[in-house]
């Protein structure tokens, strides 16, 4: 019996992946040893699954209904093991986290290392990048993401935290250039900018009645990386817009100074997101639960 299933897994991670060389990666396989398992399981159904050139591989029309049984066949197993895992309250197996990568390391991280600590049987992958990852397509059971969400009905989503943003400056540059007291005014002052991908980030600030407004700020200093522009901000070399989370210890030690503090502020909303399934893994939602509770903790929002 066990046989008849060989190669299966490895099948189905080369179709969602896009290739035989990703399967691998994802498998910690030889991409020798994923083409040989697929050639085993073709052999064994007597029809060709792909369509396989020098550069690509594509689906047959066999291989696109064997692949689609496939999905309803696994998908089926992971809601058993779900649901025994739900009864037995015991987490185990693997999870899969996507985060971005500062708001990862510094406030998400630790709470799902102290999650991994109280179960052993645990098995915990995290991930750290700011790109938009495809969870289904990269194998992710979790991600944790901040701004707003798109529109894809593939994903479900749960409010964790509202983190607000500051407007802050050094001492120091306050002392030699003087406060911004209107939007009007911040033309007249240097500006550390997220950029990437040659696109900045707009910042949300209040004008005179109160109203949060988008701004395209332009500058000559651009950045992609927000630790960065902290590190700016407190060498004096202008004024930023970023997360309180990430400046509150350099607020705390006078390194920084938040600016119009009695003003509106803008907050960003932070969602855990995971593939939808019919049932929701225990390690995943206990993971989400752990989460939802601990963040708002080590925020001011």
């Amino acid at each position: 019996m066990r046989d008849r299933f060989d190669g299966v897994q490895v099948f189905v991670e080369a179709v969602e992946t896009g290739g035989f060389a990703k399967a691998a990666e994802r498998l910690s396989l030889t991409r020798s040893a994923v083409g040989k398992a697929i050639a085993r399981l073709e052999e064994r159904l007597g029809v060709r699954l792909f369509h396989r050139t020098t550069r690509t591989q594509s689906l047959t029309e066999d291989g696109q209904q064997y692949y689609e049984r496939c999905v309803r066949a696994i998908e089926e197993l992971r809601a058993g093991e779900s649901l025994l895992e739900s009864v037995r309250r015991e987490v185990v197996g693997k999870l899969r986290v996507s985060l971005p990568v500062l708001f990862g390391r510094y406030c998400a991280a630790p709470i799902l290392r102290a999650y991994a600590r109280q179960h052993e049987r645990l098995e915990l992958e995290l991930s750290f990048s700011d790109r938009q990852i495809d969870l289904i397509a990269d194998g992710f059971d979790l991600a944790v993401r901040n701004g707003a969400l798109g529109n894809g009905t593939a994903l479900h989503a749960r409010r964790l935290v509202s983190s607000r943003k500051a407007l802050c400056a050094s001492p120091a540059y306050l002392a030699a250039r003087g406060e911004p007291h209107s939007l009007a005014d911040l033309s007249e002052h240097d500006t550390l900018v997220y950029w990437r991908n040659d696109y900045g980030l707009t910042w949300q600030l209040p004008d005179a009645t109160g109203a949060l407004i988008d701004l395209s700020v332009t500058s000559r200093l651009r950045f992609d990386d927000l630790e960065v522009i902290a590190d700016a901000a407190v060498d004096g070399m202008g004024l930023a817009w970023l997360p309180y989370w990430l400046i509150h210890d350099r607020l705390q030690a006078g390194e920084l100074v938040e600016l119009w503090t009695d003003r509106p502020r803008a907050a960003m909303e932070c969602y855990a997101v995971w593939p939808t399934t019919q049932y929701l893994p225990l390690r995943s939602r206990l993971a989400i639960d752990a989460l939802a509770t601990e963040l708002p903790k080590r925020f001011v929002v």
